[in-house]
């Protein structure tokens, strides 16, 4: 019946896109390679399962509801963190690509305005595809991560300008007076919409959200977007720019998390009928005919948008590695494209075999990011070690006292994890030296005055400046999975002896650690979990030493889980037989403070094995003279820092025993 025939589109759409996606991951394909899949099969230039007329209103929908979903999730605020990227990086990564598609044009004798228009396709990369990556992988907070978010933002603020150069691309005749006309009405229609988004739209919803319907809420979100949507098509410009808008209406008005947690359960929806409807446009024909013309196309994308991005990636963050990962990752096409080339398609710029060759290579693309990614970890190591070059910016702060440093703490990365322990290690005096990239944490190492080497721990050379030989214990505190992996195998290789003790975000990447040398891995997943039970318990008034003691058993039996999956592998270890004893044994140092029962006490009257159940192991007096294994006549006295050996949990119990009134404490 014609009534149900929009129903059985959407039923063959979402059937077909179910059994695609699921292909897909198993095939480690992004979930957009699925989507587009399932247009190519289901269209009017495949199966023919969906008639042409379905295909441009489709396409509308899906273009009005992707680019509504970016707009109400824009924030100024969330963006200051990638500022430099966004602001400097995505500028020059646009500029290159644009600048060498026009130089090309030249040498080939192509018009400029397809030319622009054709650069201005390729400089666009998918931001859905490039966030997934990164969020999957647990590299959001990773250097090249942040790099990524802040050119792909920058690429989805281009789309809006872009749109608006095209009427002026595809000008004929009629001089400046139509794109002037084109861009006074732009600018007259935001500003009608800013000046709404602060007066109109917040009372609007605020009537709204006073009848406490919801159903009435999602309506009126809706219905801002469509209507201005319409309105900005009415005027002469885009769909795709008034969905924009409307979304930065709604997202600078208070109700803008109540508006976004409405519509978050249908984005994914919204992002599978835009891509479904954009690969129901591609004619697999293409394909087949001329094979070498996309699979050229492809390879020229992917080697100039690498090229482009690697080298604005470099010019902020002065890191090959970094350069070459960001490049590899965002070296696809992207899914504002599509919206850009219809609407060069219907301005003239693009006629349909130009179209099609196209839609083929921006597919292309986007089905190897995945394997780009996976190709850009392992280049940008081997980058490295074969590249000769001296790091300028590499070298020791002269301000901080250039000396040779022995038996020190190598600290890099100088996050919060790094600081702690930097502003610990200052307040103890023992010797540091932290290893940082970040110009942010560089302006910060300069104000704590603290000795620092400016330069990328993955490098050997990097290492041997801060004394890595030499040193006692080195930490790894950043959060580039990969760049910790290359930093642990380095510095095992450089100092096989020393302690390395390495912070990571996921119990996942434990194994790979411990495999590449590190002794002590620190999940903070795990870690996270355990203050959070702590402070259950805490609420119910669980006594603290209770909650230190589950603390204590909880990290004593996942750690020695953590390095069992590393350590029962091998065919042998020194000292084997006494890793079951030694796991439950642990080391711990108390100052005596004035007023313990124990001060002036020689070991013998103190009877520290008997009330405490752990051994004294060595005494340091507040001279600084230390004495290993004390004789029972050994006298102890106020300010000593007393070496224990025993189980973690009377460790624990022995602390109250070093301050006033301690034997009572340990006694009651």
């Amino acid at each position: 019946m014609p009534e149900f025939q929009h129903l059985r589109d959407l039923l063959i759409l979402f059937g077909l896109g179910a059994v695609a996606v699921t292909a897909c991951h198993r095939a480690r394909i992004p979930a957009v390679a699925g989507f587009l899949i399932t247009g190519i099969v289901s269209g009017p230039h495949g199966l023919g399962l969906i008639p042409q007329a379905e295909v441009d209103f489709l396409a509308e929908i899906g273009v009005i509801l992707l680019l509504f979903t970016v707009g109400i999730e824009f924030s100024l605020r969330q963006l200051a963190h990638v500022r430099t990227f966004l602001l400097v990086g995505g500028g020059l990564q646009v500029g290159l690509t644009i600048g060498t598609v026009l130089l090309l044009a030249q040498l080939l004798g192509w018009p400029l305005p397809v030319a622009a228009f054709i650069g201005m396709l390729i400089a666009l990369s998918s931001t859905a595809i490039v966030i997934r990556l990164l969020a999957d992988h647990g590299e959001v907070d990773t250097p090249h991560g942040r790099a990524a978010l802040g050119i792909c933002i920058f690429q989805d603020i281009c789309l809006v300008p872009m749109l608006l150069l095209v009427p002026f691309l595809a000008a004929r005749e009629g001089g400046a007076f139509p794109i002037l006309w084109i861009v006074l009405k732009a600018l007259l229609i935001v500003s009608a919409f800013l000046v709404s988004a602060r007066y109109v739209v917040p009372r609007l919803l605020h009537l709204v959200v006073q009848t406490r319907n919801r159903e009435a809420f999602l309506l009126s979100v809706i219905f801002l977007c469509l209507g201005t949507a319409w309105i900005t098509a009415a005027a002469g410009l885009s769909l795709a720019l008034g969905a924009f808008i409307a979304g930065l209406v709604i997202s600078e008005s208070e109700y803008s998390h109540q508006a976004l947690s409405e519509v978050l359960p249908f984005r994914e929806v919204f992002n599978s009928i835009f891509f479904i409807s954009m690969g129901m446009l591609l004619d697999m024909r293409t394909v087949l005919f001329s094979p070498a013309s996309v699979l050229g196309g492809i390879v020229f994308v992917i080697g100039l948008k690498a090229l482009a991005t690697a080298g604005a990636t470099f010019a902020v963050e002065r890191s090959l590695r970094v350069a070459v990962i960001t490049g590899l990752l965002m070296a696809q096409i992207g899914e504002f494209s599509f919206v850009l080339s219809k609407a060069g398609l219907a301005a003239g710029l693009l006629d349909q075999r130009l179209n099609q060759l196209f839609l083929a290579v921006a597919v292309g693309t986007m089905a190897a990011t995945p394997w780009l990614h996976k190709f850009g970890s392992w280049l940008s190591i081997r980058v490295e070690d074969v590249a000769v070059r001296q790091r300028a910016a590499a070298r020791l702060d002269q301000a901080s006292g250039h000396q040779d440093l022995r038996d020190h703490v190598i600290v890099i990365g100088y996050g919060v994890n790094g600081r702690n322990l930097a502003h610990v290690l200052q307040h103890v005096s023992i010797p540091f030296v932290v290893i940082d990239l970040s110009p942010a944490s560089f302006q910060r190492l300069r104000q704590d005055a603290v000795r620092f080497i400016y330069g990328d721990a993955t490098h050997p050379d990097i290492l041997v400046r801060a004394g890595v030989r030499m040193a006692r214990v080195v930490v790894i505190a950043i959060s580039d999975a990969a760049a910790t992996r290359r930093a642990s195998d380095l510095v095992r290789r450089l100092n096989p002896g020393v302690h390395l003790i390495v912070r990571t975000r996921y119990i996942r990447e434990v194994e790979p650690l411990l495999a590449a040398g590190a002794q002590d891995v620190v999940p903070e997943e795990f870690e996270t979990s355990i203050e959070i039970f702590s402070r259950v318990l805490a609420r119910y008034l669980v006594p603290r030493d209770v909650i230190e003691r589950c603390m204590w058993e909880a990290r004593l039996d996942a750690y020695d889980m953590f390095r069992s999956t590393y350590t029962d592998g091998e065919p042998h270890r020194p000292a084997g037989s006494l890793r079951p004893f030694l796991s439950e044994l642990s080391l711990g140092v108390y100052r005596v403070r004035a007023g313990s029962p124990i001060v002036g006490k020689s070991l013998q009257e103190s009877d520290i094995r008997r009330k405490a159940g752990v051994s004294v192991v060595a005494i340091q007096r507040p001279r600084g003279e230390v004495t290993v294994n004390p004789g029972s006549e050994v006298v102890i006295e106020a300010e000593d820092s007393i070496l224990l050996l025993g189980r973690p949990e009377h460790l624990s119990a022995a602390a109250a025993l070093f301050g006033p009134q301690g034997e009572a404490s340990i006694s009651n």
